[in-house]
């Protein structure tokens, strides 16, 4: 059940002051009471009213005073308000609505009148109530809103800086950490694959600067598409070659097999490249080498400038056996060529002295 309407009657009668009291009490409204406009500003300060009686001839602040600085008043500036009068009705409507006034009363009041622009002037304030809450609402909604959107373009932002050298997948596995960032520095078992060009020295060496970038672009564009496929990551390019690593930052159920699947790939991509090169005079050839092997991970640099890395000796390895593989050679270390054996041709190549390895490194050839 919902709580009685206050209304407060203001008049400097104290026998009209109860008899209004008493009207509305008996119907169900609370009835407040002030005996001059003053006392009548005080109490609209001071507590909740949903409609105000207002006689019109007070001592001090008269009836219209006091509705001009209620209309004044942000906070009651929509309160509806009854003058009641006993002068002449259509000199005082004028100079009521002048002031503010939403109806009239005619002294003596009849109580059936009275109530019925009671109820009607307090079911307009109920729906200018609800307008106000539901207008407060959708400003709190709107500004959740705009934090939300605020947020998401952020994220956006952040999804799009860290595509830079993750799959689409792995970049927004990470923005969706949060502070559990997959970033941080962690230790972990991946299989890390390094590819570049056999030849692309010499070819710099002889080319113009604008040959050089567009085989670099043509290069980068094949074999990102063979990258993102495979769901790798990419933490750097340096010129020619390009690191990739698999299990990290999302862990895989076979990072062998989905690299040994890529670099074959890579392979293939690589020829009609190498042939529509030949053309152009230009002897290139892919090289790859891939380990598998412990590593420390995450996000190494400076503020404003990062990049996601991997450091450990499988990277070195993967390097050396890249280093040592011929063009259209995939070159595996021990680990890897157990991990896909069974799936994917690979043989024993030869044992091989790698630089920064103690001894030599048994290598496999794949496919």
């Amino acid at each position: 059940m919902s709580d009685p309407a206050n209304v407060l009657v203001v008049d400097d009668t104290p026998h009209n002051v109860k008899l209004l009291a008493d009207i509305l009490g008996a119907k169900g409204f609370r009835a407040l009471t002030a005996a001059s406009g003053e006392e009548a500003l005080a109490k609209l300060a001071a507590e909740p009213v949903d409609l105000v009686l207002l006689d019109v001839m007070m001592p001090g602040l008269s009836g219209y005073d006091v509705c001009r600085r209620v209309r004044a008043d942000p906070a009651t500036a929509l309160l509806p308000i009854v003058l009641v009068t006993s002068l002449d009705p259509h000199e005082e409507r004028v100079k009521g609505i002048e002031a503010g006034a939403d109806d009239f009363l005619q002294k003596p009041i009849h109580q059936a009148e009275l109530l019925a622009r009671v109820r009607s002037l307090l079911r307009i304030k109920s729906l200018q109530d609800e307008v106000r809450r539901q207008a407060d609402q959708l400003r709190d909604w709107n500004a959740k809103l705009e934090e939300r959107v605020a947020a998401q373009v952020a994220q956006i932002e952040r999804l799009g800086r860290l595509k830079g050298f993750f799959s689409g997948p792995v970049a927004e596995a990470i923005v969706s950490a949060g502070e559990r960032s997959l970033l941080a520095p962690h230790r972990r078992d991946i299989c890390a694959v390094f590819i570049d060009i056999r030849g692309f020295t010499t070819f710099t060496d002889s080319a113009e600067p604008e040959e050089v970038m567009t085989l670099l672009a043509e290069f980068h564009a094949a074999m990102g598409a063979l990258i993102d496929a495979a769901g790798g990551t990419v933490p750097h390019f340096a010129g020619d070659g390009i690191l990739i690593f698999f299990n990290d930052p999302i862990p895989s159920d076979d990072p062998c097999g989905q690299a040994a699947t890529m670099a074959i790939e890579m392979q293939r991509a690589f020829a009609p490249l190498a042939e529509r090169w030949r053309k152009l005079g230009h002897d290139l050839a892919l090289g790859i080498g891939i380990a598998r092997g412990y590593a420390t991970l995450g996000a190494i640099g400076y503020e404003g400038r990062q990049d996601y890395s991997a450091i450990g000796s499988v990277v070195n390895l993967a390097a050396r056996l890249c280093g040592e593989a011929k063009g259209g050679q995939i070159l595996v270390d021990r680990k890897v060529a157990a991990a896909i054996e069974g799936r994917h041709a690979v043989r024993p190549f030869e044992s091989m002295p790698l630089k920064g390895f103690d001894r030599p490194v048994p290598v496999y050839l794949l496919g």
